[in-house]
This record gives C-alpha cells, structure tokens and sequence, in this order.
C-alpha cells in the first residue's frame, strides 16, 4: 500500500449528554418536508406515500454553543429546528418494529440553510446541495440516550431568535416518524454506528442575521443554542 498523499481529515464527533463518550459521525441524512404546515408555507405539497432526502457532509456538523460565519453566497439564510436521530446499530432492510433498536439516542439539530440558493435550484429542478450542504450547516445538541428518554412521539419542539419564539410545534405532527424514517432509509441504505438523520423542520422558518442568537429546545431531549456571526472576508 502506497503512502498517503496528505493527512486524512480528523474524525468528526458529538457530544453524548451524561458521558464523556463522543459519538463518531459517519453520514448526514436529512428530510425533506416532514410537517405538512412547513410544506404549505413553503408553496409545495405533501408527499404522504414516501419521505424524501437530502444529505450534508461531516464538515457541516457544529456543536451546540458555537458561533458560525454568516455563510458566504446568501442573502437569505434560514434556521431549520429539527429533531435528530442518532444510529447506533447496523439496520439493513428493517420493519418499523425493528427499527427503533437501532436507535442510539436523539439530539436537537438546526439544518441551517441558504434559502435563497435552494429555492433557485428548486425552480431549475436541481439538486439542492448549494442552499443545503455547506460547511457549518449541521448545529447538533448533545445526544440524549434512547435507553434513558425512550423514543420520543410527542413533545414541545421549539426555537427563538433573540428572545421570540419563531417555530413551535409537537413531535406528534411529524409525518413520519423516526422508526419509519430508520425503516424506509434502511431500504436504500446500509444504515450503521454513527449515521445521523435531521428528521425534518415545522412551520416558522425565517432569516437570520449577523449578531442574531438562536435558542432551541425539545422537550426531553435538550436545548440547542448559536450565534451567528459576520460573514468571513
């Protein structure tokens, strides 16, 4: 085996509540679309028969506390509040009964978007990958482990800007749920330890500036926090 050509690029990890265990990242899904009210505000129908994804790369991933660059390339860009799947076991091809046994806990996550870019590429019919998958674009909490909150279907999910409350909904109104996701996702994918799903945003998604600080929480699961910053020169 020849050498390498340069050092590989450091192991991206998340914090787990409780422990000073760190979670290895291995792949980023997201969902598209997974609270009927987000899709309305955003002028697009429901798809009820199957979710739909989109993925970041590991270099999107930002601890919970941190203060980002406002991105370079946008006008526009929004908070996203999710809940967040942590996976811990290998499931390949599984029931939404087995499912959630792959399930090594739950985090906050805000999928951070370049709106502006994302809505152009929707109107070319294009992937989304510059309004979605770019450094800094994956802010996580710590994970909260599964054997200590179970699986949770309900719970208040929430986020403010500067104080006001912008998005607010319960887990129950996900369309699909994580174990559906996990089983559906395992249809396609050989899913493993360390493989992250952000299941989705409710309605209230807006802008945010330079100077702004976010603060999320979902119940049992934790608090999310971030500032955002000046653009990088």
């Amino acid at each position: 085996m020849g050498a390498l050509l340069f050092s590989p690029p450091s192991v991206v990890t998340v914090a787990v509540a409780g422990s000073d265990a760190l979670f290895p990242v291995r792949r980023i899904f997201c969902v598209g679309r997974n609270y009927e009210a987000h899709a309305k505000e955003m002028g697009v129908a429901v798809d009820r028969e199957a979710p739909f994804y989109f993925t970041k790369g590991r270099d999107a991933i930002v601890a919970s506390g941190a203060t980002i660059a406002y991105p370079p390339g946008t006008s526009n860009y929004h908070h996203e509040m999710e809940l967040v799947i942590a996976i811990g076991a290998d499931a390949w091809k599984v029931s939404e009964e087995e499912a959630s046994a792959s399930i090594f806990g739950y985090a906050c996550g805000l999928d951070m978007t370049r709106r502006d870019l994302q809505l152009a590429a929707r109107a070319q019919q294009r992937p989304w990958d510059l309004g979605k998958d770019f450094e800094e674009s994956a802010v996580i909490s710590p994970i909260v482990l599964a054997a200590k909150i179970g699986h949770p279907k309900t719970g208040r999910l929430e986020l403010s800007v500067n104080g006001t409350v912008k998005q607010s909904t319960d887990l129950s109104l996900l369309i699909w749920s994580p174990a559906a996701l996990v089983s559906h996702l395992s249809r396609y994918y050989h899913l493993q330890a360390g493989d992250l799903i952000y299941t989705g945003t409710p309605e209230g998604v807006g802008p945010v500036q330079p100077g702004d600080v976010l603060v999320g929480r979902i119940e049992q699961v934790g608090e999310i926090h971030l500032t955002i910053g000046t653009p990088e020169a």
